[in-house]
Protein backbone atom coordinates (compact mmCIF):
# COMPACT_ATOMS: atom_id res chain seq x y z
CA UNK A 1 0.00 0.00 0.00
CA UNK A 2 1.29 3.30 -0.85
CA UNK A 3 0.89 5.42 2.05
CA UNK A 4 2.14 9.26 2.78
CA UNK A 5 2.44 10.97 5.91
CA UNK A 6 1.34 14.76 6.95
CA UNK A 7 3.57 16.20 10.06
CA UNK A 8 6.74 16.06 10.95
CA UNK A 9 6.31 16.17 14.98
CA UNK A 10 7.94 14.52 17.95
CA UNK A 11 5.34 11.16 16.89
CA UNK A 12 6.33 11.33 13.47
CA UNK A 13 9.60 11.01 14.29
CA UNK A 14 9.10 8.32 17.28
CA UNK A 15 6.71 6.06 15.65
CA UNK A 16 5.04 6.60 12.44
CA UNK A 17 8.40 7.04 10.13
CA UNK A 18 10.40 4.34 11.29
CA UNK A 19 7.13 2.10 10.81
CA UNK A 20 6.35 3.14 7.74
CA UNK A 21 9.66 2.80 6.69
CA UNK A 22 10.47 -0.82 7.90
CA UNK A 23 7.23 -2.68 7.02
CA UNK A 24 7.19 -4.82 4.00
CA UNK A 25 3.57 -4.08 3.52
CA UNK A 26 3.73 -0.36 3.03
CA UNK A 27 5.69 1.87 0.41
CA UNK A 28 6.34 4.96 1.80
CA UNK A 29 6.09 7.54 -0.88
CA UNK A 30 6.42 11.07 0.70
CA UNK A 31 5.73 13.47 3.50
CA UNK A 32 4.01 16.47 3.95
CA UNK A 33 4.89 19.26 6.80
CA UNK A 34 4.21 23.03 7.33
CA UNK A 35 7.86 22.86 7.08
CA UNK A 36 9.53 21.43 4.72
CA UNK A 37 13.00 21.17 6.52
CA UNK A 38 11.35 19.36 9.66
CA UNK A 39 9.86 16.89 7.70
CA UNK A 40 13.56 16.47 5.74
CA UNK A 41 14.89 16.19 8.94
CA UNK A 42 12.44 13.40 10.63
CA UNK A 43 12.11 11.12 7.66
CA UNK A 44 15.61 11.52 5.44
CA UNK A 45 15.75 9.70 2.44
CA UNK A 46 11.52 10.45 1.93
CA UNK A 47 10.48 12.43 -0.66
CA UNK A 48 9.06 15.71 0.66
CA UNK A 49 5.67 16.43 -1.33
CA UNK A 50 4.84 20.00 -1.68
CA UNK A 51 1.29 20.56 -0.60
CA UNK A 52 -1.47 17.86 1.06
CA UNK A 53 -3.46 17.81 -2.39
CA UNK A 54 -0.34 16.49 -3.92
CA UNK A 55 0.25 14.07 -1.09
CA UNK A 56 -3.23 12.38 -1.29
CA UNK A 57 -2.85 12.61 -5.23
CA UNK A 58 -0.18 9.97 -4.90
CA UNK A 59 -1.37 7.52 -2.16
CA UNK A 60 -3.41 4.81 -1.14
CA UNK A 61 -3.77 5.64 2.36
CA UNK A 62 -2.63 8.48 4.35
CA UNK A 63 -1.11 8.72 8.11
CA UNK A 64 -1.78 11.77 10.56
CA UNK A 65 0.95 12.93 12.94
CA UNK A 66 -0.63 16.36 13.26
CA UNK A 67 -2.94 18.46 16.20
CA UNK A 68 -6.21 16.83 16.40
CA UNK A 69 -7.87 20.37 15.27
CA UNK A 70 -5.56 19.89 12.01
CA UNK A 71 -5.96 16.30 10.82
CA UNK A 72 -9.96 16.99 10.72
CA UNK A 73 -10.16 18.82 8.31
CA UNK A 74 -7.29 17.28 6.47
CA UNK A 75 -8.59 13.73 6.68
CA UNK A 76 -11.94 14.74 5.67
CA UNK A 77 -10.21 15.60 2.52
CA UNK A 78 -8.07 12.55 2.22
CA UNK A 79 -11.71 10.45 2.85
CA UNK A 80 -13.31 12.51 0.16
CA UNK A 81 -10.66 11.25 -2.55
CA UNK A 82 -11.09 8.08 -2.07
CA UNK A 83 -8.12 7.57 0.53
CA UNK A 84 -7.75 5.48 3.65
CA UNK A 85 -6.88 7.20 6.65
CA UNK A 86 -4.50 6.15 9.69
CA UNK A 87 -5.49 9.02 12.47
CA UNK A 88 -3.77 10.10 15.58
CA UNK A 89 -5.81 10.53 18.69
CA UNK A 90 -7.68 12.17 19.23
CA UNK A 91 -8.97 12.38 16.07
CA UNK A 92 -10.28 16.34 16.49
CA UNK A 93 -10.66 18.89 18.61
CA UNK A 94 -14.22 18.94 19.09
CA UNK A 95 -17.10 16.03 18.60
CA UNK A 96 -18.88 17.90 16.53
CA UNK A 97 -15.18 17.91 13.96
CA UNK A 98 -14.96 13.86 14.93
CA UNK A 99 -18.76 13.59 13.61
CA UNK A 100 -17.79 15.25 10.40
CA UNK A 101 -14.75 12.69 9.83
CA UNK A 102 -16.49 9.82 11.17
CA UNK A 103 -19.36 10.46 8.49
CA UNK A 104 -16.52 11.78 5.52
CA UNK A 105 -15.28 8.48 6.40
CA UNK A 106 -18.34 6.30 5.98
CA UNK A 107 -19.59 7.72 2.78
CA UNK A 108 -16.56 7.17 1.14
CA UNK A 109 -16.14 4.00 2.33
CA UNK A 110 -12.77 3.69 3.28
CA UNK A 111 -10.67 2.20 5.63
CA UNK A 112 -9.62 4.11 9.02
CA UNK A 113 -7.84 3.35 11.85
CA UNK A 114 -7.01 5.09 15.39
CA UNK A 115 -3.69 4.91 16.66
CA UNK A 116 -4.02 3.57 19.66
CA UNK A 117 -1.10 2.91 20.38
CA UNK A 118 -0.72 0.65 23.91
CA UNK A 119 -3.67 -1.48 22.28
CA UNK A 120 -1.05 -3.20 19.87
CA UNK A 121 1.66 -3.63 22.73
CA UNK A 122 2.05 -7.20 23.41
CA UNK A 123 2.03 -6.60 27.25
CA UNK A 124 -0.95 -4.91 26.81
CA UNK A 125 -2.77 -7.83 25.09
CA UNK A 126 -1.07 -10.39 27.80
CA UNK A 127 -3.38 -8.02 30.43
CA UNK A 128 -6.29 -8.04 28.18
CA UNK A 129 -6.44 -12.24 27.80
CA UNK A 130 -5.86 -12.37 31.80
CA UNK A 131 -8.85 -10.34 32.63
CA UNK A 132 -11.10 -11.81 30.38
CA UNK A 133 -10.76 -15.16 32.10
CA UNK A 134 -11.66 -13.11 35.26
CA UNK A 135 -14.68 -11.61 36.82
CA UNK A 136 -14.54 -7.72 37.03
CA UNK A 137 -16.01 -5.55 39.55
CA UNK A 138 -13.93 -2.08 39.02
CA UNK A 139 -10.59 -0.88 37.21
CA UNK A 140 -8.07 1.90 38.73
CA UNK A 141 -6.03 3.59 36.02
CA UNK A 142 -2.93 5.66 36.09
CA UNK A 143 -0.95 7.38 33.49
CA UNK A 144 1.62 9.76 34.86
CA UNK A 145 4.15 11.83 33.09
CA UNK A 146 6.33 15.01 32.95
CA UNK A 147 5.93 15.62 29.09
CA UNK A 148 4.72 19.17 29.18
CA UNK A 149 7.58 19.84 32.14
CA UNK A 150 10.17 19.23 29.24
CA UNK A 151 11.54 17.73 26.34
CA UNK A 152 9.91 17.98 22.93
CA UNK A 153 6.47 17.32 23.47
CA UNK A 154 6.84 20.09 25.60
CA UNK A 155 5.94 22.96 22.85
CA UNK A 156 3.23 21.59 21.92
CA UNK A 157 0.38 24.35 21.89
CA UNK A 158 -2.63 21.76 21.59
CA UNK A 159 -1.21 19.54 25.14
CA UNK A 160 -0.93 22.22 26.82
CA UNK A 161 -4.69 23.61 26.25
CA UNK A 162 -6.59 20.10 26.45
CA UNK A 163 -3.87 18.48 29.00
CA UNK A 164 -3.76 14.94 29.92
CA UNK A 165 -7.06 14.84 29.27
CA UNK A 166 -6.87 14.83 25.58
CA UNK A 167 -3.57 13.27 24.79
CA UNK A 168 -3.48 10.00 27.13
CA UNK A 169 -6.67 10.47 28.35
CA UNK A 170 -8.37 8.77 24.97
CA UNK A 171 -5.16 5.57 25.82
CA UNK A 172 -6.55 5.07 29.59
CA UNK A 173 -10.42 5.08 28.75
CA UNK A 174 -9.97 3.23 25.96
CA UNK A 175 -8.54 0.46 27.79
CA UNK A 176 -10.75 0.79 31.14
CA UNK A 177 -13.13 0.11 28.42
CA UNK A 178 -11.92 -2.56 26.78
CA UNK A 179 -11.86 -4.50 30.04
CA UNK A 180 -15.70 -3.24 31.77
CA UNK A 181 -17.40 -2.10 28.63
CA UNK A 182 -18.19 1.33 27.24
CA UNK A 183 -18.49 4.42 29.65
CA UNK A 184 -22.03 4.63 30.56
CA UNK A 185 -21.41 8.07 32.48
CA UNK A 186 -18.99 10.41 34.13
CA UNK A 187 -20.29 10.80 37.87
CA UNK A 188 -16.96 12.72 38.76
CA UNK A 189 -14.40 15.06 37.30
CA UNK A 190 -11.80 16.84 38.79
CA UNK A 191 -8.48 18.64 37.39
CA UNK A 192 -5.03 20.60 39.82
CA UNK A 193 -4.13 23.11 37.28
CA UNK A 194 -0.88 23.18 38.43
CA UNK A 195 -0.06 19.18 38.04
CA UNK A 196 -2.03 19.03 35.46
CA UNK A 197 -3.56 16.13 37.47
CA UNK A 198 -6.75 14.60 36.39
CA UNK A 199 -9.00 12.57 39.02
CA UNK A 200 -12.39 10.81 36.97
CA UNK A 201 -14.79 8.49 38.11
CA UNK A 202 -16.14 6.48 34.71
CA UNK A 203 -19.53 4.40 35.40
CA UNK A 204 -19.88 1.26 32.80
CA UNK A 205 -23.26 0.63 33.11
CA UNK A 206 -22.95 0.04 36.80
CA UNK A 207 -19.24 -0.79 37.47
CA UNK A 208 -16.83 1.64 37.74
CA UNK A 209 -13.80 2.88 37.14
CA UNK A 210 -11.11 5.34 38.40
CA UNK A 211 -8.49 7.61 36.36
CA UNK A 212 -5.58 9.59 37.50
CA UNK A 213 -3.98 11.26 34.31
CA UNK A 214 -1.00 14.02 34.73
CA UNK A 215 1.80 15.44 32.63
CA UNK A 216 2.99 17.40 34.76
CA UNK A 217 4.21 15.20 37.33
CA UNK A 218 8.17 14.81 37.14
CA UNK A 219 8.39 11.25 37.35
CA UNK A 220 10.86 9.30 35.01
CA UNK A 221 10.22 7.14 33.43
CA UNK A 222 6.55 7.80 32.37
CA UNK A 223 3.99 5.58 34.96
CA UNK A 224 1.18 3.83 33.41
CA UNK A 225 -0.64 1.60 35.71
CA UNK A 226 -4.26 -0.40 35.42
CA UNK A 227 -5.13 -2.65 37.94
CA UNK A 228 -8.29 -4.80 36.90
CA UNK A 229 -10.13 -6.17 40.62
CA UNK A 230 -13.14 -8.58 41.87
CA UNK A 231 -14.27 -11.56 43.08
CA UNK A 232 -11.39 -13.41 40.77
CA UNK A 233 -8.83 -11.18 42.45
CA UNK A 234 -6.40 -8.93 40.51
CA UNK A 235 -5.06 -8.64 36.96
CA UNK A 236 -2.54 -5.77 36.67
CA UNK A 237 -0.59 -3.95 33.68
CA UNK A 238 2.70 -2.30 35.06
CA UNK A 239 5.06 -1.86 31.95
CA UNK A 240 5.14 0.13 28.67
CA UNK A 241 7.92 -1.37 27.33
CA UNK A 242 6.83 -1.89 23.64
CA UNK A 243 8.13 0.76 22.16
CA UNK A 244 5.68 3.43 19.99
CA UNK A 245 7.67 1.92 16.75
CA UNK A 246 6.92 -1.28 17.24
CA UNK A 247 3.24 -1.08 18.58
CA UNK A 248 2.87 1.35 14.84
CA UNK A 249 4.10 -1.34 13.17
CA UNK A 250 1.56 -4.28 15.04
CA UNK A 251 -1.21 -1.08 14.17
CA UNK A 252 0.15 -1.41 10.54
CA UNK A 253 -0.29 -5.52 10.24
CA UNK A 254 -4.15 -4.64 10.89
CA UNK A 255 -4.83 -2.12 9.44
CA UNK A 256 -3.59 -3.74 5.92
CA UNK A 257 -5.04 -6.45 6.79
CA UNK A 258 -8.84 -4.84 7.43
CA UNK A 259 -8.59 -2.65 4.07
CA UNK A 260 -7.58 -5.68 2.27
CA UNK A 261 -10.65 -7.71 3.79
CA UNK A 262 -13.28 -4.12 3.82
CA UNK A 263 -13.70 -5.03 7.70
CA UNK A 264 -13.38 -1.90 9.27
CA UNK A 265 -11.26 -2.32 12.60
CA UNK A 266 -11.98 -2.20 16.67
CA UNK A 267 -9.55 0.77 16.55
CA UNK A 268 -11.35 2.33 13.15
CA UNK A 269 -12.75 6.14 13.46
CA UNK A 270 -15.90 5.17 15.35
CA UNK A 271 -13.79 4.03 17.77
CA UNK A 272 -11.85 7.91 17.93
CA UNK A 273 -15.64 8.94 17.99
CA UNK A 274 -16.49 7.36 21.10
CA UNK A 275 -13.37 8.42 23.06
CA UNK A 276 -14.34 11.97 21.66
CA UNK A 277 -17.75 12.14 23.08
CA UNK A 278 -16.62 10.42 26.51
CA UNK A 279 -13.84 13.15 26.86
CA UNK A 280 -16.44 15.76 26.12
CA UNK A 281 -18.63 13.81 29.18
CA UNK A 282 -15.34 14.75 31.05
CA UNK A 283 -14.72 18.46 30.79
CA UNK A 284 -18.83 19.10 30.72
CA UNK A 285 -18.64 17.33 34.20
CA UNK A 286 -15.64 19.45 34.97
CA UNK A 287 -17.49 22.67 34.43
CA UNK A 288 -20.35 21.84 36.42
CA UNK A 289 -18.72 20.52 39.08
CA UNK A 290 -16.48 23.62 38.81
CA UNK A 291 -12.95 21.77 38.83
Amino acid sequence: MRIGLVGAGPWARQAAVPALTAHDGVDFVGIWARRPEAAAEVAPGVPIVDSVDALIDSVDAVAFAVPPEVQADLAVRAAEAGRHVLLDKPIAGTVDDAERLAAAVDRAGVGSMVTLTRRFAEETREFLRAVRAHRTAGVTATWLSGALLGGEYAGSTWRHDGGALMDVGPHVVDLVEAVLGPVTDVPFARRAVDSDTWSITLDHDGRVSQVTLSMRTPVRPSVLHVSASGPDGLVELQERTTPPDRCYAVLLDEFLESVRLGVPHECSVHRGLHLQRVLAQVTTRLTEQGG
